[in-house]
């Protein structure tokens, strides 16, 4: 995931695109997500645990999802979108700063994924946001993606884009599974549906990154 965001960033660095941005943010989130569960392993803390909530299971997919939204959409509905967007996440810091936790409940024998229901508060209202970011990042992330590719098979060109959006699409349902695992008890497919989908996206954003070269340009039936 470091090296990830590092080529996001490098990237951005150099062409200043706002979807590059965005999408380092959103991946910055997944990563602070990992290494809380990671650290999880080991001890309590409760910044820690807030952080992994709100970074992992709550924020990451919609701002990568929201990213795509600057990469398709017009830019004044993009905008519109991350003001929405980081309103709802402010609202999602304050309910995490405010809710008091179960820390008797914690155990280093289990996942974050597999116990947090026991830490967050009974009723807790801040998950109740976590469905709507999560079904904004499938919608924005994958759909995007698979839009995407679908525009590059039906003109027959920047046919390695298309097969790179597809692989983000691939990680984006991947997680999004997981996620939902995790909400029915099954936390433990949690980690692999990250890693899977972490070696998805990173793979598809290299491929759908590749210079453009006169032999993959396939001229269209019009053009032909």
């Amino acid at each position: 995931m470091l090296a990830f965001i590092v080529a996001v960033l490098r990237r951005w660095w150099y062409r200043k695109h706002p979807y590059l941005l965005v999408w380092a943010i959103g991946l910055t989130m997944f990563g602070i997500g990992s290494f809380t569960e990671v650290y999880s392993i080991v001890a309590w803390n409760a910044i820690v645990f807030g952080s992994w909530y709100l970074f992992g299971a709550m924020l990451n997919a919609a701002w990568l999802g929201q990213g795509t939204v600057y990469l398709l959409a017009r830019r004044k509905t993009a905008h519109i979108t991350l003001a929405v967007l980081v309103g709802l996440s402010l609202v999602g810091l304050f309910g995490m700063l405010s809710m008091p936790l179960e820390a008797t409940a914690f155990s280093t024998d289990l996942a974050l994924s597999e116990q947090y229901q026991e830490i967050l508060p009974s009723g807790a209202w801040v998950r109740g946001l976590t469905p709507f970011f999560n079904i904004y990042g499938l919608l924005t992330l994958g759909g995007g993606a698979l839009y995407s590719a679908w525009l590059f098979w039906r003109k027959q060109v920047l046919l390695a884009r298309m097969w790179g959006c597809i692989l983000i699409a691939a990680g984006a349902i991947s997680i999004s599974f997981a996620s939902a695992l995790t909400r029915f008890g099954y936390g433990d497919f949690l980690y692999l549906g990250e890693l899977v989908a972490a070696a998805l996206i990173f793979a598809g954003f290299m491929l759908a990154s590749q210079r453009a070269t006169k032999s993959a340009i396939r001229p269209t039936a019009s053009e032909a």
